[in-house]
């Protein structure tokens, strides 16, 4: 085993030497294409680790990695952690503008990239200012050239790199070391470069081992993107630290999910908010209550979560966090409040809710949630190449999460909103999230978006964009009659809109912003024009 060293026993290379001794051939990823045990991922993640070093990555080097769901993308950030280069995950859907932000915002010299996304870069060759050398990982074994425009650029094989000796690392990089660079999916504006160093990513990892109590022999499935913090940390690397298997499987489909499901054999699982609300959706089936899965991370809760829960014969929690701030909450397991996000870890961490100067607010006070931790290197230690972001997120010391909470007497944590998406009518605070709980209880809902427009009163109105299930019709003086006896009067939508489907990130977050840019169309329903009139 490694160095035994405090200061690199939170680094993913000490890890998985850890688990060696006892799971060297136990599976820890499950894919169609066979299962790989912790013993061959700890060889061929070696392998690319020298890899990279003999191509001069030194440690410290940025590498981007634009990969889809794939068994091999696990041996990258592995193999690049056990190296000390610092990962650079790419969001798959990412072109055009979105791509060439965070290529040269990274300053990588070298990247990972699917032979399914050169055509990407293709198109926007000519504005990537420090990219030299691409390493294509070819699913079918082939050797797909370069496009014209990339023929300036270096081309290896994943495979050339890959053929290098298997030898174990000789010293690994310290836990302040930074592991990953992981950029924010963008909801409110340019994508930020978070600084994620090794005990970070560790202790984030860790809080899934927590929540979901994950042992040895459980089975890990939650189909969710691999560049993102949720796929690689809360199921990868918690399955690995809790000694579990995880299933790679390409993405999350509301049909596949339950029949996956058992052919995995899933002990556990991990829905994000909007994931779990279109599988409690869909219609009931008599072999719901017969699935493997045991325990669920669901995040966020909705109101019929516990109805969800046995349904499928499901333990339930949640828990908070972001690529930022880490995962500071704590819950057990079927927690009757569904509204909470859990509990402060006070041994880790530290948080108050404070106003717009900073001041901690009362219990039940709506503010924003600030955190600092009690050890060093477990929160970001940064925005990439922005100190003047960093700043302003580190204001008086404590950072800022951009999430609007409250916390009650006993010490729970409420999220409201973010703070961007904090809705003011005519003097009264609205949380989007709150009237969007009400609006998905309708039964011909299957999600819908809440946010704020202009008013010609000044502040805001109440605009909601609503996605019907398959073969409903949402009537708009229907839904404002169901709505109104279950809400304050000033939180019921002025403004509707009835799409097809909502603008999202590949890991399901709703971007409002481009829901809020659009604002009111010639086709938006107006509940003024209407004439419908709310009691108060």
């Amino acid at each position: 085993m490694p160095q035994t060293d405090p200061r690199h026993d939170q680094s993913v290379g000490w890890i998985l030497a850890k688990r060696l001794a006892t799971l060297g051939d136990a599976p820890l990823i499950v894919a169609d294409g066979g299962n790989l045990t912790y013993g061959e991922v700890d060889r061929a993640s070696n392998r690319l680790a020298n890899g990279i070093e003999a191509l001069g990555i030194l440690p410290g080097e940025t590498v981007l990695a634009m990969m889809p769901n794939v068994p091999e993308f696990i041996l990258i950030w592995i193999g690049l952690g056990k190296h000390g280069a610092i990962q650079v995950p790419v969001n798959t859907a990412y072109r055009g503008n979105l791509l060439v932000h965070v290529i040269n915002d990274s300053a990588a010299r070298t990247m990972i990239v699917d032979a399914g996304y050169l055509d990407r870069l293709a198109d926007v060759a000519d504005r990537l200012e420090h990219l030299e050398r691409l390493i294509v990982f070819d699913r079918e074994g082939g050797t797909t050239a370069l496009p014209a425009t990339l023929a300036s650029m270096t081309r290896l094989s994943f495979d050339s790199v890959m053929a290098a000796p298997e030898t174990p690392r000789a010293e690994l990089p310290p836990h302040h070391a930074l592991k990953a660079i992981m950029y924010t999916s963008g909801t409110t504006g340019p994508s930020k470069g978070v600084m994620v160093t090794h005990a970070h990513a560790y202790t984030y990892a860790h809080s899934g081992v927590d929540l979901m109590e994950l042992k040895p022999g459980d089975v890990y499935y939650a189909p969710l993107p691999l560049f993102h913090i949720a796929g690689q940390w809360a199921m990868v690397y918690a399955a690995m630290i809790g000694g579990a298997a995880a299933v790679v499987t390409e993405r999350f489909s509301v049909e596949r999910f339950w029949s996956d499901a058992r052919r995995f054999n899933a002990t556990v699982t991990f829905f994000l908010g909007a994931m779990a609300n279109f599988l409690a959706r869909q219609p009931e089936q008599p072999d719901d209550a017969s699935t493997p899965i045991d325990r669920a991370l669901v995040v966020p809760m909705f109101p019929d979560v516990g109805d969800f829960g046995r349904r499928f014969g499901m333990r339930i929690t949640t828990t908070y966090g972001s690529t930022e701030v880490n995962a500071p909450m704590r819950l057990g397991f079927d927690d009757p409040d569904w509204k909470t996000c859990g509990s402060l870890d006070e041994e880790r961490f530290e948080a108050r809710i404070v106003d717009e100067n900073d001041q901690e607010v009362p219990d039940g006070t709506v503010g924003e949630f600030v955190i600092r931790a009690r050890e060093p290197w477990l929160l970001m230690a940064g925005y990439w190449r922005h100190p003047e972001w960093t700043q302003k997120a580190w204001s008086n010391l404590w950072l800022h999460s951009g999430d609007a909470m409250w916390r009650s007497p006993k010490g729970r944590f409420y999220f409201a909103d973010r703070v961007k998406d904090s809705i003011r009518r005519r003097g009264e605070n609205i949380s989007s999230l709150e009237v969007e709980n009400e609006i998905n209880c309708h039964p011909d809902v299957v999600e819908c978006a809440v946010f704020p427009v202009a008013s010609e009163h000044t502040e805001d109105e109440v605009m909601a964009a609503i996605v019907a299930k398959p073969g409903r019709c949402i009537d708009p003086v229907e839904l404002i009659a169901f709505l109104e006896p279950r809400m304050a009067y000033f939180m019921v939508p002025r403004y509707i809109d009835l799409v097809e489907s909502l603008p999202k990130t590949p890991t399901g977050k709703i971007q409002k912003y481009e829901l809020r840019d659009q604002g009111v169309s010639p086709v938006t329903w107006d509940r003024d024009k209407a004439g419908i009139k709310l009691k108060r």
